[in-house]
């Protein structure tokens, strides 16, 4: 079964976050996918991975670059691993039918957005129901992580 981890973020936007977790992701020797739920959306994410630190860049691509074998992170609003990843993110609530097929999944979820949370929620009980490993983060004053039961 997958590992599934819930970043229920409060303190920094998906901006901020996803970011660190993909560095964090690479620094591990990984691959990822992250699902957006729009175009736009890729392209934004598209545009900040090059763009969020002075001196900080993630190398990745889109379906617009193509090369999905040589990139360690892909974004995509479509359901798929074209890069070979075994982290997947999702976003914007973003889901997959494809989830039993990495090692971990996690679900980046807008915590101050009651519509998010309560979409999170039903997730979480589908992912359990299906036997899958959860976990879930909430974020502390510092930004940090912090396991909750």
């Amino acid at each position: 079964m997958t590992d599934i981890a819930f970043y229920h973020l409060q303190k920094w936007p998906l901006e901020k976050a996803l970011p660190k977790l993909l560095e964090k992701t690479l620094e591990a020797g990984k691959r990822a996918v992250v699902m957006a739920g729009s175009a736009e959306r890729v392209q934004a994410l598209n545009t900040l991975l090059w763009t969020y630190g002075r001196d900080s860049w993630l190398p990745h691509g889109t379906a617009r670059e193509g090369n999905a074998e040589d990139q360690p992170v892909w974004l995509t609003m479509d359901d798929d691993n074209p890069n070979g990843a075994v982290f997947l993110f999702l976003t914007d609530g973003a889901a997959s039918v494809r989830v039993a097929g990495y090692e971990r999944c996690f679900e980046l979820f807008d915590g101050n957005d009651p519509q998010a949370v309560d979409a999170a929620r039903g997730r979480w009980q589908v992912y359990k129901d299906a036997g899958h490993a959860l976990t879930y983060w909430q974020q502390t004053v510092r930004g940090g992580w912090e396991e909750k039961g």
